[in-house]
This record gives C-alpha cells, structure tokens and sequence, in this order.
C-alpha cells in the first residue's frame, strides 16, 4: 500500500471509553448500572424518553448481567460524557450515598386491590402510599438508598401499607394516626449513626400501617464498594 492510499483513508474519530466500548462479556458492577441508570434519568429529564419507556429500561439495567445486556439501553441516546462520577466516600461516615439524590419517588395506589414496589431500584427520599380497601406492598430490602433520609407518607382506609426495611437502617415511626385503626411501626435505630433514616408518616383509618426490618437483609454499604473491599 503506497502512500496517496494512507492520505486518502477517512480518519475514525476516537470512541468515547464507555460500558458500551468495553467487553460485552465482562460482569457489569453496581458501579457500572448506577452509571447508565444516570444516564437514562438525564434523557427523561430531557424528554427523549417518555416514563413507560425510562421504567422499563430501569428495570432492564437492575436486572442486567454484563456489560453488553447494558450497551443496548443507552445506544440511541446522546450521553454527552464518557462516564458519570463516581459516588465519594463521605469522610467518617459509614455510608456515602450516590451524587445525585434523585432516586424513584413513588406514589402508590391500591384502590379495591393492590400496589407493591419491590427488588432491585433506586430509592428517592419520598414514598406515598394510598390503601384505600386494598393494600399496598413496600419493600425496601434491595433497593439502593439514594438519600440520607426517606419519608413514607401513608394513608390507610379500610385497607393496610406494609413496609419491610433492611435490619441495619434507622426506623422512625410515631407519626402515624390512628382512627378507629392503628400503627405498627417498630422503630429502631441502626448501629452506624450516619445510616439511612426511614421515617414514616401519615393516618390509619379503619385501616393500618405496618413496618419492620426483615432478618438477614442489609443495606447496600456504598463505601464498600467503592473502595473495592
């Protein structure tokens, strides 16, 4: 090959380092779906996504296994950066929450039937929840806490909220008021001071509000993983 034939090759611009350029076989870390879960919240935001499309590519990448279950979920949009910051340890603090607070903030509804939000997602710092002779189902147990605090207000008529929690968060209850119906919120604090704070609010009528942690199940240690340990 001469010369003039070099010259005339188009030149490839460089590709941007993303999980979509690296090997589609490699596990994905949390790091990595936090990273396109922020992405994909970006073009919401934007309006390139609508809410039934950004929910279900949130749950595709909660549920993804590698790297290239990931690229497919953020090809059509613009990232507009290679990668997005990492979460930074919080100096003395057992946990360092994500940079950006702004997880899922749900509204539930069970009207004559039933709500639940639970898994793996991203939690905010507000959850509403309506049971209105239904119930409605909250599981906290897998969900990564994107803020120090979550407020879950309540309201039961004639119809019940369940909320299971992580054994190592701080439960605040006593907000909760009862009219002919009643709370059972077993409030308890974590060991790390700096713990997420759950507390919850709201009224019972004819109706109930239960919450307490499930045995076994712990809050994801964001300082951990990021240091690697």
């Amino acid at each position: 090959m001469d010369e003039s034939q070099l010259e005339k090759r188009p030149q490839e611009p460089p590709r941007p380092v993303t999980a979509a350029s690296a090997d589609a076989d490699l596990r994905a870390s949390d790091a990595d779906r936090d990273r396109i879960a922020d992405i994909l919240r970006e073009a919401l935001a934007e309006g390139r996504l609508d809410a039934g499309e950004h929910s279900e590519r949130l749950d595709r990448v909660y549920a993804a296994k590698t790297l290239g279950e990931l690229q497919p979920l953020v090809r059509d949009l613009p990232v507009g950066r290679d990668s997005v910051p990492a979460p930074t340890p919080a100096a003395g603090r057992g946990y360092a929450y994500a940079p950006d607070p702004s997880g899922e903030n749900p509204n539930l509804v069970g009207i004559l039937g039933g709500a639940e939000r639970k898994g793996r997602w991203r939690v905010g710092h507000k959850i509403t929840a309506v049971a209105i002779m239904g119930g409605v189902e909250i599981d906290l147990t897998e969900a990564t806490f994107t803020s120090p605090e979550l407020v879950i207000h309540c309201t039961a008529i004639m119809g019940g909220v369940s909320i299971k929690l992580p054994e190592n968060v701080t439960l605040r209850g006593g907000g909760v008021v009862g009219i002919m119906g009643g709370s059972d919120v077993k409030a308890f604090e974590a060991p790390d001071a700096n713990a997420p704070v759950v507390r919850i609010d709201g009224f019972a009528f004819w109706g109930g509000v239960e919450a307490k942690a499930k045995r076994g199940k712990k809050v994801k240690d964001w300082t951990k993983k990021q240091l690697g340990d």
